[in-house]
């Protein structure tokens, strides 16, 4: 194999010649071969941007020469681009804290940035992984203030879903505002309820869910780098921490704040199990709608059928015509995943001592899936199942009027009793509560029509002095 020699604290190793990583990574490649999962790449751009944010800051402090430092910011600017990907081999599950990715970065930009001053990759003279890329830094402070960023940019991409996702069933609200259908409470015929306001109940859950995100996203910008080790600041200028926040903001856009202590911001990860908590109560939400939806549409003919959900491919190997809910299928193993991986979350979260919680590797891995795939599967829910949802009217009215559900809009006006009578009448005879009400006399066709009315049996019960029963039950028999 052509390759070359490098040396650490541990030793000398062979690294093939061709790579930017170095032998801190050889050695993380190799006692870390557990999943064949890779950093996110978002995990990746994060980094370098903290590597050039650093870099730019101790050259402009005098602890970086200009010769280093400018060729270290162009290879983490290269990084953050896109390029040498193929470089960030260590598995997502390996040492603590990040400390192997961490180092597979420093040797990538180190080796990158000697290559543009014309020296050979493996020669650390001249711009060293730990001296010069990772000057003022540990992958304490580093690898966690790298995983706000990466989570920062996933929620650019999810949050926007949520809303569209909100939006689109609050249109459906509107459009099924007038369909009168049975409500179900314990899976039993129940008081009735509009097509429209069911939706209007997803799109507020939605909505809340929403605004947990805003408070999430504000823990997130609160950033702890500039403690090294373990938040004392050990290592570096005193005013690099103002100075690399700055530069870092710059960088990313985003209105970064200094964090309010940096031991706290060393020892705890809360923000990001803040943030997987969010999307736990989001999916749980999810899980409901998606549930919902396959109940209404469930039949076509032998289920209740009161909605359309759009027909996107045949639903069996074996049964001809069969066509299945499927993006709400999709929606629901998405979230059950996005469910466990708070689970992992939690548990890393906890399981931090003293100075540190080294756990983050496990967290990013994650939490940065959870973001992501949900951003893809709300997109595709929304766009292939929600948007063409439409609603089987005379089904959901049929239901609503032989429900014996319908008799708790008498309550108000002949009492519990008499209103229990016609319920259990109705669920006697087939007839339908309506139709016992006109034949006892006990309403007027006028009345009967204001009392069950959609605008009556979705809202407030009209006033008893507008409706009042012709006769009571006992004399209508």
């Amino acid at each position: 194999m052509n390759a070359r020699t490098e040396r650490d604290s541990l030793g000398e190793r062979q690294v093939p010649a061709g790579v930017y990583y170095g032998i801190q990574t050889l050695r993380a490649t190799e006692n870390f071969p557990i999943s064949g999962l890779r950093p996110h790449p978002e995990l990746v751009t994060a980094i370098a941007l903290v590597k050039q944010a650093a870099a730019d800051a101790n050259m402009e402090l005098g602890d970086l020469d200009e010769r280093r430092g400018k060729a270290i910011v162009q290879a983490a600017r290269e990084t953050a681009e896109g390029r040498w990907r193929e470089q960030f081999v260590v598995d997502a599950f390996q040492a603590g804290a990040g400390t192997s990715f961490n180092m597979n970065m420093n040797e990538v930009i180190a080796n990158r940035a000697a290559e543009l001053l014309g020296e050979r990759r493996g020669d650390y003279s001249v711009v060293h992984p730990n001296d010069h890329v990772n000057m003022s830094q540990s992958s304490n402070d580093v690898f966690p203030t790298a995983l706000r960023l990466a989570a920062l940019a996933l929620l650019d991409r999810l949050l926007p879903e949520i809303s569209a996702l909100h939006q689109v069933l609050q249109a459906k609200a509107s459009e099924f505002r007038d369909v009168l259908k049975s409500g179900r409470t314990h899976l039993q015929d129940a008081v009735p309820i509009l097509l429209g306001q069911e939706f209007e109940g997803y799109a507020a859950a939605v909505a809340r869910s929403l605004a947990r995100f805003q408070i999430a996203r504000g823990s997130l910008e609160e950033i702890g780098l500039g403690g090294t080790a373990a938040g004392t600041g050990l290592n570096t200028h005193p005013r690099y921490r103002g100075l690399v926040l700055e530069r870092l903001a710059a960088l990313t856009g985003r209105p970064l704040r200094p964090a309010g202590s940096l031991i706290e911001t060393t020892q705890s990860l809360s923000c990001f199990a803040e943030t997987s908590a969010c999307l736990k109560l989001l999916c749980l939400e999810l899980v409901r709608i998606a549930n919902d939806l396959r109940l209404l549409s469930s039949g076509p003919r032998t289920g209740l059928g009161e909605i359309n959900l759009p027909p996107l491919q045949p639903g069996s190997s074996i049964m001809p015509g069969k066509v299945n809910p499927v993006m709400a299928e999709a929606l629901d193993m998405v979230s059950f995943q996005v469910i466990g991986n708070d689970v992992t979350v939690s548990l890393a979260c906890q399981a931090g001592q003293l100075e540190l919680n080294v756990m983050a590797p496990v967290i990013a891995l994650n939490l940065l899936q959870s973001l992501e795939i949900l951003a893809n599967a709300l997109r595709l829910f929304r766009e292939r199942c929600v948007q063409g949802i439409t609603a089987n009217k005379e089904r959901c009215l049929f239901y609503a009027e032989n429900s014996a559900g319908l008799a708790t809009a008498l309550n108000r006006y002949i009492g519990y009793e008499a209103a229990a009578k016609i319920a259990r009448e109705s669920q006697a005879t087939g007839k339908t509560v309506r139709e016992l009400v006109l034949e006892k006399g006990l309403f007027s066709p006028e009345q009967a029509a204001a009392l069950f009315s959609p605008s009556a049996l979705g809202g407030p019960s009209p006033l008893s002095r507008d409706i009042e029963p012709a006769t009571t039950q006992e004399e209508g028999q």
